[in-house]
């Protein structure tokens, strides 16, 4: 088994990681899957995201769920039936989910260089002129872009945009800790932001830290 990493948040909230390494026959060994996620699988014309798919049911069942206690509501997010908050997010040969009392989201990225070439699309440039080289760059925008997808999860509203509603404070990288903050549709909300890194790969998870309010 690969399970590559358990964070525990706090009394009711984890985060597991799983590095992908089994085939995908190895998987699928043992795992029930609804007829609605079989169909999926069936359709995937990836291997990576079959064994992708499937490593995240180990997840599941690392603390106790099968893919029969997971469902999605109208705007695509996934609930647990014991009414539990769950994010799932899966990047190359990682995967990750996040369990908690609290609403929260999480996303795994690659540092590739292709993130400075949309940057702008999800965060003002200039906020990161002091970084020194484009490795320290690259980093940074993968922790912030992983940041406002998990909070977009998290959120789960259409018309939600990355670079008009969510903002990410700034943060050193030795503090694995920053707060975000969402302004939409008259309502503010406030998250809490963690994050680590780990072969070439950055991993963020986000906690609402403040009921939302109207201003």
């Amino acid at each position: 088994m690969s399970l590559y990493k358990t964070i525990t948040v706090d009394e009711g909230t984890k985060v597991l990681i799983w590095k992908i390494e089994e085939s995908l026959e190895w998987l699928c060994d043992g795992i029930e899957l609804t007829n609605n996620c079989q169909t999926r699988v069936d359709g995937m014309k990836s291997e990576i995201h079959k064994r992708g798919f499937m490593s995240i049911r180990h997840l599941f069942a690392e603390i106790g769920y099968t893919d029969h206690d997971l469902y999605y509501d109208e705007n695509g997010k996934p609930h647990l039936k014991d009414g539990k908050c769950i994010s799932i997010t899966h990047s190359f040969n990682f995967t990750a989910i996040i369990i908690s009392e609290d609403e929260v989201g999480v996303d795994i990225e690659k540092q590739r260089d292709k993130i400075l070439k949309i940057a702008e699309k999800f965060t003002p440039l200039k906020e990161y002129h002091t970084l020194a080289n484009e490795d320290a760059l690259i980093r940074k925008l993968t922790i912030v872009w992983g940041a406002k997808e998990s909070i977009y999860k998290l959120y789960a509203h259409p018309g939600l945009g990355f670079l008009q509603h969510i903002n990410i404070a700034d943060f050193d990288f030795d503090d694995k800790k920053t707060t975000g903050k969402v302004y939409f549709k008259g309502k503010n909300s406030d998250y809490n932001v963690h994050f680590l890194e780990f072969e070439g790969f950055t991993c963020v998870y986000v906690k609402l830290s403040k009921v939302a309010v109207k201003k």
